[in-house]
């Protein structure tokens, strides 16, 4: 779903991993690979390297850096297309700071399904792949100065995390396209509207998943309303419990229960691929784009239409600001365990917390 990373969902467990062949019981031949040395030539089996094409852009110059990634294990690595350097890295992948300071990730973040072999980019070892990535529109570059670009995958399980070199250009300042192009959208009066070239039932569908993440989100809200506590509910998907973690968390439900009452909600309904569930542009409150994936999930329960838009919902920077540090119920309870900070912060979940399937007291 991006912050940073930023984004959208990560899949469950690993992002980058290792086709293993061989096959179990019989012992390696001399000199071949084991699983275990597989996965451990796996971890730090990328190479990223970040390069630009000149050391300047004018405000009326896009701005991309070209990103080569390489195999240097004896194993294929795959990673997922949206990862991978080219036009489709949309994800926030690239770490940008000005004059010392990060700047804000302006691009979209998408809610994926999970574990589809068809989004995978297998990299052989020795290979390399290259291409541009696109810098502006994505982040914020409207106050000229110094800015320093890197390539970044951050740790999963079981997979180390991958940072490149860093280039510095000179970037004039700019306005975001995208940005002008929203401050001119009409908003209407209605609480739920939409876009896109919306069918009849698909329109039918919407408001049927819009109740159910009105219902989903009170609902939360209410439960973080009681007596603030260790419960298996909150420490699931939120770790370590506090009276201030417990607060964060519950004015994150306030301001998502607010926007399903009152904002002016649009869903459009242009997007049609089947590996995404919907994306929103943090900065751009309250429209999400419903993608082919939502078609086929449930009205409510796990994964389901009524969470998706829970989920963006809490990714828009007026309402709670969530980013996309972990993606599945999996990832998401170690994210819990390991580092509750980004478990706060994390849209997935938000999500699982309120459609609480299975039931947790």
């Amino acid at each position: 779903m991006s912050k940073s990373l930023r984004g959208f969902k990560w899949l469950m467990g690993t992002v980058v991993g290792v086709s293993l062949l061989s096959g179990c019981g019989a012992p390696p031949a001399e000199g071949e690979t084991t699983p275990a040395e597989a996965t451990e030539q796996a971890q730090g089996a990328l190479t990223a390297q970040v390069s630009a094409g000149k050391a300047s852009m004018a405000a009326s110059e896009r701005v991309t850096v070209e990103v080569t990634l390489t195999n240097t294990s004896s194993a294929p690595v795959s990673i997922y297309r949206w990862d991978a350097p080219g036009e489709g890295l949309n994800e926030g992948r690239l770490s940008v700071s000005r004059d010392g300071q990060p700047v804000e990730y302006t691009g979209a973040h998408f809610k994926r399904v999970l574990g589809r072999s068809e989004d995978l980019i297998t990299i052989a070892p020795g290979q390399s792949i290259s291409g541009p990535v696109v810098v502006s529109d994505a982040y914020d570059l409207s106050v000229s100065g110094t800015y320093t670009i890197r390539y970044e995958l951050e740790a999963r399980e079981g997979v180390t995390a991958l940072s490149s070199n860093s280039v510095n250009l000179f970037i004039e300042g700019r306005r975001n396209t995208r940005d002008e192009a929203e401050a001119m959208r009409q908003v209407t009066g209605q609480s739920l509207s939409y876009s896109g070239a919306c069918t009849s039932s698909e329109q039918s569908s919407i408001a049927s998943a819009f109740s159910g993440a009105q219902t989903y989100s009170n609902n939360a809200y209410s439960y973080l309303s009681g007596t603030p506590s260790a419960t298996s509910r909150f420490t699931t998907w939120f770790g370590t419990y506090s009276t201030t973690n417990w607060s964060t968390i519950k004015t994150h439900f306030n301001s998502i229960k607010n926007a399903f009452a009152s904002a002016a909600v649009v869903v459009d309904c242009s997007c049609s691929d089947s590996g995404t569930y919907a994306y929103v542009y943090p900065g751009s409150p309250y429209k999400i784009y419903v993608c082919g994936a939502f078609w086929s999930a449930p009205t409510t329960g796990t994964d389901s239409k009524a969470g998706t838009l829970v989920h963006e919902m809490s990714h828009f920077t007026v309402v709670a600001g969530t980013d996309d540090w972990a993606y599945g119920q999996s990832a998401a309870k170690n994210l819990a365990k390991t580092n509750p900070t980004r478990a706060r912060d994390n849209a997935d979940s938000h999500e699982y917390f309120a459609e609480n399937n299975p039931s947790l007291p």
